[in-house]
This record gives structure tokens, C-alpha cells and sequence, in this order.
């Protein structure tokens, strides 16, 4: 299912805004019976592009307020250096985004705390550990501005 049809991007509009809506609400707002819309869905699930459910946290109220973005230069850009450094993060589960990327940094991360004492201990628990991570640079979030993820599918 390569090519989303006009029923497909209402389906991922819809379940965008509300991830628990129902499928009879979900078929009444895409102009479907409940079964081909639950068959829709199940499609666009097995075909990847609806990945998961999940609930949006407001991180600073399960205390953890801090969001640090840490911008990673490796020593090499080799393959097994991009590699070990990517299954590394997968296992910290405060990286909660990492991006490979272009531009003087290799990676940039987000990396979620309670407090600068507890970022402490994940640099020197862990990333300063990783070996081939040749600089980091960190930069606090002051206030968080806008934070999404329902993709413009037009």
C-alpha cells in the first residue's frame, strides 16, 4: 500500500486526532461501513504506515521536566561505529528521539530527565562511555513550543 488513497488519509487524519476512537466513529467520519473501515485499518497497519497506538504524556507532570538535546560527533563515520552507536541508544530509555544527520553533527538526540543531576549521570553513565563518540554538545529546552505527531498529509 504504497499509494494512500483520499479514504486512507482520512483514516490516518482521524486516527491522528484520537488513536482511541472507534471504528464506528471512525467509519462514520471517513463515509465507511464499520467493516471495510476496520479492514482499511487493518491494511494500513500490516503495511507499516500506522505503526502503533500510544498516549501522549506530559512529561513534566511523571517528573521529568528536562528535555536535552545532545548533538553526538562520532570519531568515524564508519558502518560499525553508526551502528554500535545506534543499538547503544535503542537501549537508553532516555532518548526518547535520535536522529542520524547531516551537517557537522552525526546524530542529534533528545534526551528526557528529571533534573541536570540526573543528565549528569546519563552522560557519564553512558554516552561519555560509548566508545567512538568523540564530541557532544547539549542544549536545554527552556519551554516547549509545539510538540506533534500528526504528520501535514495534505
Amino acid at each position: 500500500m504504497s499509494q494512500i488513497d483520499e479514504i486512507g488519509r482520512k483514516i490516518i487524519a482521524a486516527i491522528q486526532q484520537d488513536g482511541r476512537i472507534t471504528i464506528q466513529e471512525l467509519a462514520d467520519k471517513v463515509g465507511l461501513s464499520p467493516s471495510p473501515c476496520a479492514r482499511r485499518v487493518r491494511m494500513l497497519e500490516e503495511a507499516g504506515i500506522i505503526k502503533g497506538y500510544s498516549a501522549v504524556i506530559d512529561q513534566a507532570k511523571v517528573g521529568l521536566p528536562i528535555s536535552a538535546f545532545a548533538s553526538i560527533k562520532l570519531e568515524r563515520q564508519r558502518e560499525e561505529y553508526l551502528d554500535r552507536f545506534a543499538q547503544a541508544v535503542a537501549r537508553w530509555p532516555e532518548v526518547v528521539d535520535c536522529y542520524l544527520m547531516t551537517g557537522q553533527y552525526d546524530y542529534l538526540m533528545r534526551v528526557v530527565v528529571a533534573d541536570l543531576a540526573a543528565y549528569e549521570s546519563f552522560l557519564k553513565t553512558k554516552l561519555t562511555r560509548l566508545e567512538g563518540v568523540a564530541s557532544i554538545e547539549t542544549s536545554f529546552a527552556l519551554d516547549q513550543v509545539k510538540r506533534s505527531e500528526v504528520l501535514p498529509l495534505g
